[in-house]
């Protein structure tokens, strides 16, 4: 893994030339190497924006979610959902006829 700014961006660049090459060949591409194209784009990306922000003190303009992330966001959607009929319920008087 490279530590300088400048060969992690020219990887990445690469690394987004090399997936599009590949995905767009469509419903031909072969699957092995798509994936092994996503996965260097993913880590190519990951270095660009380590090395951004720890050497140079920039963040990328936008957030990038792992699948930990999203599982924790499911969460927090539930817990909001369950906390709406808690809400819901307590609106609700029940009247014998």
């Amino acid at each position: 893994m490279t530590r300088d700014a400048r060969r992690a961006l020219t990887r990445l660049l690469n690394a987004f030339e090399n997936h599009f090459d590949i995905a767009r060949d469509g419903d031909e591409a072969d699957d092995a190497a798509l994936e092994a194209a996503e996965l260097a784009l993913r880590d190519a990306f990951f270095t660009y924006d380590d090395i951004l922000f720890t050497q140079l003190g920039v963040e990328l303009p936008f957030d990038i979610l792992d699948d930990s992330d999203d599982e924790d966001e499911d969460d927090e959607e539930d817990d909001y959902d369950d906390e709406e009929e808690d809400e819901e319920d307590d609106d609700f008087i029940e009247v014998d006829d």
